[in-house]
């Protein structure tokens, strides 16, 4: 009989990037099983890319009054009759999902939720890296190593963006809603100067909402290029492993971009703390208590431009 496992992730982006290592892992560990992907909207296709799951179905996340949300969100856990769910969000909102199998059979669950299976108890969790955490969970439930995955499904043409063939990615954005994980853009627009004296092109990319941070460094750097709002996950990505660096702020776009394998210089603020959220890979990482005092010389050193 074939077993049939829930695997939970909800968002941020750069949350569910981290925890595609663990993803992977848990598909290799059980090459036969059908395994449903809970995620959010926005995540969905990454999900469907990857090729690990059967299915990937979308969490409306019902507020918590909404009682008939709550009661479809139920029908809909105890429809998939699921033998094992990894709940790598492990948040109070997916412990409580747990619960939702009862009255009945519950599988058997990887998690934080009390009663859970296979329980992850460490009492340093909230100070570890996610990686760590992913690690140290799926320890508990059997599956031992997490290597990087084969990452290649994170592919999408990029000729007609018609860019040169040195270029360096600057990511000036953030959550908006937290402005102090932001590197000054006028230190971004003299980043990009010192790129285009070293001969590399660099290329700004965001969201579309994050268009007037590009619109601040092409006005002091007239020859870096905009493509915020104009690329893909899936092109970043691909712009990632052509890229001789990438520079940015504690955004999602940063565990994309060097999960691929880009070289990356992060800036990190003390509105968040590296030790939990930095990327991993060829990452150096550049802290300030308030990231207006990192002087351009310092990232353009880290990079080894010349002044």
């Amino acid at each position: 009989m074939t077993q049939r496992i829930l695997v939970i992730r909800l968002s941020a982006l750069g949350d569910f990037i981290m925890a595609l290592p663990a993803m992977a892992a848990i598909r290799r560990h059980h090459p036969t099983a059908d395994i449903t992907l809970l995620t959010t909207k926005p995540l969905a296709e990454l999900g469907n890319r990857s090729g690990w799951f059967n299915h990937v179905e979308i969490d409306s996340k019902p507020g918590w009054r909404n009682l008939s949300g709550w009661l479809r969100l139920r029908r809909r856990l105890r429809r998939g009759r699921f033998d094992r769910v990894y709940d790598l969000q492990s948040q109070d909102r997916t412990a409580i999902y747990f619960r939702l199998f009862w009255p009945g059979r519950r599988p058997e669950w990887s998690g934080i939720a009390k009663g859970a299976s296979h329980p992850h108890t460490d009492p340093n969790r909230r100070h570890m890296h996610a990686y760590d955490i992913h690690a140290a969970q799926l320890a508990v439930a059997g599956i031992a190593d997490i290597p990087l995955p084969d990452l290649g499904w994170l592919e999408e043409k990029t000729s007609k963006l018609g860019l040169p063939s040195r270029i360096a990615l600057l990511v000036p954005g953030s959550a908006p809603h937290r402005p102090a994980k932001r590197w000054p853009t006028e230190h971004y627009a003299a980043l990009a100067q010192r790129l285009v004296d070293a001969k590399i092109t660099p290329v700004i990319i965001g969201t579309a909402e994050e268009k007037p941070l590009a619109d601040v460094i092409r006005t002091l750097c007239p020859k870096a290029r905009d493509l915020t709002g104009q690329t893909t996950l899936f092109q970043i990505a691909t712009l990632a492993r052509k890229a001789q660096f990438a520079v940015g702020n504690d955004t999602g776009p940063m565990h994309l971009i060097a999960l691929v394998g880009c070289r990356v210089v992060s800036l990190f603020s003390d509105e968040s703390k590296p030790a939990r959220s930095a990327p991993r890979g060829d990452v150096a990482v550049l802290h300030r208590p308030d990231l207006a005092d990192l002087p351009v010389d310092e990232v353009a050193n880290a990079l080894g431009l010349s002044a």
